[in-house]
């Protein structure tokens, strides 16, 4: 323990955290048991990948955590803060083959490394918990998954036509792909048909795409983003005949509304009739080939060129019996819908631009209520109206020529719901994976690998040749008896996409160390995480596979919840220099560093203080320098005022004018942090409001006893409410204060509501932003009663010129501020 001539030493960092993380490991304070009567609270930060250093969005993202579990902790909860590793990966993989070094070793030294780091600034973890995904211990589990999958048919193998890395040598998901490139390498994407093992999200479309309306804790911006990514569409089907005999072209369409208004079909490159055409003819399969690096994003298919060629097919067009020529084109992917359109350039931004390019008839078919049809020359017209000139469609709204439509066509349209959203390619072609559990049999075909023979352990000792994986050559790992049939087979040597091993952690969190089963009930006692907090770029991959997941683990009778994160933070990047911290800029800040020179609260509070959570940091050596000036003057304060131990409860009616409206500020202070942190998290005004009381308390001069014990009381308080953002010095400084115990396990402050109750508070009163005086007001006083008196009062009155005020801005509680045109008066 710190000496007390220690503690009222000259504030030294160092030795102080050391000191503060030493008590806590001793006293296991961050340990969290099922068995505590206490209201559970799971808080989880999204797991590292142990790349080998921390970095400075790591920092701000942990910090975040830590401060939330804190606070709920000091609030009565029993908090459960894990943490682990997601340590499957091509960057270790290609390390490996860079350093000539195993993946498995690099990879357990860096995990040491950065536990070391975490622990040092001060995170309350509870290590026991700790997941690593490549250990053998947590892969058996999804092993087992993965094999239930494929029984319950929610996972099956297919060729098909995947997106290829060609510098990693492996199949990208389609979320994986950004601008046509590889998400870690940046290379083109390619087009290849390969067969793939696949996990069926689609089977949960309607569920994960509903339950979106449930989370009322998310932020609005990632649930549009997994609506937009689901892409529901309902419409309707329709059979277009061919005129050379040769069956029909079935096109989805949302709009058949404007079904007069087609004036030809458009076919995806990949759509078997194209196809069939490109083995025959070398200027379609050119074309074809053209197209297999595109990219097939929304957005990007919005941007790109649009560009085609004629197939020499015609279809009849199935109310007016009008011949319509079939194309290719670049903008209609097979992934959606039927692979086939039917394109209505009047009211399609898309088959516009094609139709302009290739002089196609542009009809147009809708009129905007109460207008005339526009002018669609040069722009489409994409709005809903009124029908026109389609025949027995004339003079019905969209919505109900729609319906019409549908019953004009009988037979040869069906109404169908369709989603963007495609199966999850799991399949990846490098060797650090965890190994899918398939064996191939030339005898029985696909055979699960049993759980009694679970885990298939990646060997860890292999040598490489490039970038391919030496799961494929290497006999001892390929070369099985079929569970089966016992005769020789082989294993499958693709690997999990990494997002397999994040799509489930938090739960295993629960329950850590089951030998027997994936989850037991320990997992009904924390579930759903109540505070989930990540980057906002995890917005589609991770956090859609982990509600998939959940979903899935729920229907098998693991779980009982229906979602996997109550309330999510999506926290901003940290930038020095307006631009993202990467080696490349040359702008990257070590943590290490800044924790030696300045120590670890000082990192956190800048983290905390510098901008609100969800919107990007800017790193200042200036505001981390303020950062550390703020908690100096906090260690300086308290022993300054440790010496007066005055004792006795605290009488308000005793208190002189000036303690009492302290008092009033104090109770003020702790219900605004109380809002800022556990509600609004807004923790840069929590620490602003601490900051403001502690100008005051700075100032105030206490007079009798009761202002005496005031003070003791608003010092204590003041470390409470600072603990968690910056528990290391304050639990120093709760020791300096005669605290006992620990204060990372003290009940947090509570406002007195008679102290809320104000009769009347100062409202500060500002002319064009410069503050001129303050009043005495009612807190429920009304605005315009306020501005009379400010009118009336002569020693505001001088400030303000009544006839060329523009507005008046009125911030309840707070102030006034009276806006004037031109130059304010100068009294």
């Amino acid at each position: 323990m710190i000496s007390e001539d220690r503690m009222s030493d000259s504030y030294d960092p160092g030795k102080i955290e050391a000191w503060a993380q030493t008590r806590w490991r001793e006293a296991r304070a961050f340990e969290a048991h099922e068995s505590d009567p206490r209201p559970p609270f799971y808080v989880l930060s999204m797991f590292p990948y142990p790349s080998g250093r921390l970095h400075m969005g790591h920092v701000r993202n942990y910090t975040i955590g830590d401060v939330i579990a804190r606070y709920h902790r000091m609030r009565g909860e029993s908090v459960l803060q894990p943490m682990g590793f997601d340590a499957f990966g091509l960057p270790a993989e290609n390390a490996a083959i860079q350093n000539q070094t195993s993946p498995a070793r690099w990879t357990e030294t860096n995990i040491a490394t950065m536990k070391g780091q975490l622990d040092r600034l001060g995170f309350g973890y509870d290590w026991r918990r700790e997941i690593v995904t490549c250990r053998p211990g947590y892969y058996r589990f999804e092993q087992w998954l993965f094999t239930e999958l494929y029984r319950m048919g929610l996972a099956y193998r297919e060729k098909a036509s995947v997106n290829w890395d060609p510098v990693d040598q492996t199949v990208l998901a389609n979320e994986q792909v950004i601008d046509g490139c590889g998400w870690r390498s940046g290379a083109p994407v390619e087009r290849r048909e390969i067969e793939q093992w696949f996990v069926r999200i689609t089977a949960y479309a309607e569920e994960l795409l509903n339950g979106l309306d449930t989370l009322t804790g998310w932020p609005e911006e990632v649930k549009r983003m997994q609506r937009n990514w689901i892409g529901r569409s309902s419409g309707v089907e329709i059979d277009f005949e061919r005129l050379d005999g040769e069956g029909m072209i079935r096109v989805f369409t949302t709009r058949a509304d404007t079904l007069y208004g087609v004036t030809y079909l458009a076919l995806a490159p990949e759509h078997p009739i194209v196809q069939d055409l490109a083995r025959h003819h070398a200027e379609m399969r050119a074309f074809v080939q053209s197209m297999r690096q595109r990219e097939t994003r929304e957005a990007a298919l919005e941007t790109q060129e649009k560009r085609g060629l004629p197939t020499g097919i015609r279809v009849r067009h199935p109310l007016t019996g009008e011949a319509l020529p079939v194309w290719v084109a670049s903008f209609v992917v097979m992934t959606y819908g039927t692979g086939a359109i039917m394109a209505v350039p009047a009211h399609d931004a898309r088959d516009h631009e094609f139709a302009k390019r290739y002089g196609l008839p542009i009809r147009s078919v809708v009129r905007v209520p109460g207008g005339e049809a526009g002018d669609v020359t040069d722009t489409a017209l994409t709005d809903e109206g009124i029908v026109v000139d389609s025949g027995p469609l004339t003079g019905l709204s969209s919505q109900a020529a729609r319906i019409r439509a549908h019953d004009l066509l009988g037979e040869r349209a069906r109404e169908v719901v369709h989603y963007r959203l495609r199966d999850w390619g799991v399949s990846r072609q490098r060797y650090w994976g965890c190994p899918i559990p398939m064996v191939h049999c030339p005898e029985c075909g696909i055979v699960p690998v049993p759980a009694r023979e679970l885990p298939v352990v990646l060997p860890e000792t292999v040598q490489f040749s490039g970038v391919r994986s030496p799961l494929i050559t290497l006999a001892s790992f390929r070369e099985t008896p079929c569970p089966h049939c016992g005769k020789p087979a082989f294993r499958e040597t693709d690997t999990f996409d990494t997002f397999f091993e994040s799509s489930w952690y938090y739960a295993r969190f629960a329950s850590y160390n089951c030998a027997e089963a994936i989850l037991d009930d320990r997992a009904h006692h924390w579930l759903p995480v109540n505070q989930y907090i990540g980057g906002i770029e995890h917005a589609v991959l991770h956090l859609l596979y982990a509600r998939f997941f959940h979903k899935v683990l729920r229907d098998m009778g693991w779980l009982r919840c229906n979602e996997p994160f109550a309330r999510l933070l999506s926290q901003g990047m940290v930038l020095k220099d307006g631009a993202k911290m990467s080696k490349s800029k040359g702008n990257v800040v070590d943590p290490e560093a800044i924790v030696a020179r300045f120590g670890a609260d000082t990192a956190r509070l800048f983290m905390m203080f510098a901008a609100p959570p969800e919107q990007s940091l800017e790193w200042s050596e200036q505001g981390v320098e303020g950062a550390q000036r703020f908690i100096k003057r906090l260690w300086r304060q308290v022993h300054e005022r440790a010496g007066d131990r005055a004792e006795g409860v605290l009488d308000p009616g005793a208190l002189s004018d000036p303690g009492t409206a302290l008092w009033h500020f104090l109770h003020e202070t702790v219900a605004g942090v109380e809002v800022d942190i556990g509600i609004r998290q807004t923790f840069n005004t929590a620490i602003a409001k601490v900051m403001e009381f502690m100008n005051a308390l700075a100032r105030f001069e206490p007079v009798g006893q009761a202002d005496r014990v005031l003070v003791r009381e608003a010092t204590v308080t003041i470390v409470h409410l600072l603990h968690p953002i910056i528990p290391h010095v304050t639990e120093s400084l709760w020791q300096t204060l005669g605290g006992e115990g620990l204060l990372a396990m003290r009940p947090w402050p509570v406002a007195d509501p008679v102290a809320l109750a104000r009769s009347e508070i100062e409202l500060v009163i500002q002319v064009n932003g410069r503050r001129r005086g303050s009043i005495r007001v009612r807190p429920d006083e009304e605005e315009y009663g306020i501005r009379s008196r400010v009118l009336a009062d002569p020693a505001l009155a001088r400030f303000i010129d009544a006839a060329v005020v523009e507005r008046w801005v009125f911030v309840p509680g707070r102030l006034m501020n009276v806006v004037m045109r031109g130059e304010r008066k100068s009294g």
